[in-house]
C-alpha cells in the first residue's frame, strides 16, 4: 500500500538472538516491545505537532537510551574493562548534515551529543575524551559511568567466563522518520558488543554504515554485526536500492541478503523512503521494532 509522502516513523531496538525461555525472557520481550512502541509514539507526536524528521528521530532514540531494556545509554553492555562505552549518530536527509560520537563514557544521551556535533562542532565525528570535552562545551553535564551500568549488565559481566575476546550479542537502537515536508532523518545509538575491547568502534557512528539519510534516497538505521556492516556500508546500500527504484520493504530485504551473502553477517535495517511505507528486515532471530504511517495505528513486532 502506497501511503504517499505522509509523515511516518520506524524504530528498532536491536537485532540479535531470541531471549531464552521462561518468565524472565517473556518479561524482557514485553519490555522491548513496549519500549519500541513508546519510542514510535514519541516520534509520531513530534511529527503531528509539525516537528522535523530530525527532531522525531532524536526524541525517539533518546527515550530508548533511557530505557534499560536496550543496549544503548542506560543499560548498555560492558567492555572487557567493565565500563559502558557509547556510540551514536544522526543524519539529516535534507542537508546531508551528520554528527556522531564514539567511545563516550560520561554522557547520558549520546544521541543528543551527536546532534550537537552535527550542529555546533564543525566536524562529523568526535571520539572518547574529545567528545566528552565537547559535551561540556555543548552544555551536556558529565554523567557518571556507573549510573549507565544496570545490575543486570554488571551481573552478566561478572559471570562471563573470560574478558576477551568479545562475546557479541550487542544490539543497537535506532529510528528513521519522514516529516510533513517530506524530509527524512535517521538516528542510531548503541553500547556496542559485550566484552568488546575498550576503544572499539562499530558501525553505529559511521555514516553510511549504521546510519544514513538522504531525501533523494532514503533514511536508514542498521543494527547487528557491526564489523561486517561496516565492510558492506549497509545503510548506504539500502538507501541506494531505494534510489534505484526498489520499494523500501524490498530494499531492506535485499540489503540484509547482500550482507549475508558477501560477508556472512547478521543484521537488521529499517528504511524510510521519500514516499510510501517503511521497510523493516532482519536475518537475526529477532529484532524489536515498531512503525506507524500518518494517523494509523502503531504496529510492533519482534
Amino acid at each position: 500500500m502506497d501511503e504517499g509522502a505522509r509523515p511516518a516513523v520506524a524504530v528498532h531496538g536491536g537485532a540479535g538472538a531470541l531471549p531464552a525461555q521462561g518468565p524472565a525472557a517473556a518479561g524482557m520481550e514485553s519490555a522491548r516491545l513496549e519500549g519500541v512502541r513508546r519510542a514510535a509514539a514519541v516520534a509520531r507526536d513530534v511529527l503531528r505537532s509539525g516537528g522535523s524528521a530530525l527532531d522525531a528521530v532524536v526524541s525517539s532514540v533518546a527515550l530508548l537510551e533511557d530505557d534499560p531494556a536496550f543496549n544503548a545509554g542506560t543499560g548498555a553492555v560492558l567492555t572487557a574493562a567493565g565500563e559502558a562505552e557509547l556510540d551514536a549518530s544522526v543524519m539529516d536527509g535534507r542537508s546531508l548534515a551528520a554528527g556522531a560520537v564514539a567511545a563516550v563514557k560520561d554522557v547520558k544521551n549520546p544521541v543528543l551529543l551527536a546532534r550537537a556535533v552535527m550542529e555546533r562542532s564543525g566536524h562529523v565525528l568526535l571520539a572518547a575524551e574529545g567528545a566528552s570535552r565537547f559535551a561540556r562545551e555543548a552544555g551536556l553535564p558529565p554523567y557518571p559511568n556507573a549510573r549507565l551500568v544496570t545490575e543486570f549488565q554488571r551481573a552478566r559481566f561478572e559471570a562471563a567466563p573470560q574478558k576477551l575476546p568479545p562475546l557479541g550479542g550487542g544490539g543497537t537502537v535506532g529510528a528513521v522518520a519522514r516529516d510533513a515536508r517530506g524530509h527524512l532523518a535517521a538516528a542510531t545509538s548503541t553500547g556496542g558488543t559485550f566484552l568488546k575491547r575498550p576503544g572499539r568502534v562499530g558501525d553505529t557512528p559511521l555514516v553510511g554504515c549504521g546510519t544514513y539519510a538522504d531525501d533523494r534516497l532514503a533514511a536508514v538505521s542498521a543494527t547487528g554485526d557491526g564489523e561486517r556492516i561496516i565492510r558492506v556500508t549497509l545503510a548506504r546500500v539500502a538507501a541506494d536500492l531505494v534510489g534505484a527504484g526498489r520499494p523500501a520493504p524490498q530494499a531492506a530485504l535485499e540489503a540484509v541478503r547482500l550482507l549475508a551473502e558477501r560477508v556472512g553477517g547478521t543484521a537488521g535495517v529499517i528504511v524510510m523512503p521519500p514516499r510510501g511505507e517503511p521497510g523493516l528486515a532482519h536475518n537475526a532471530p529477532a529484532m524489536a521494532r515498531a512503525w506507524v504511517v500518518g494517523d494509523g495505528e502503531i504496529c510492533t513486532g519482534i
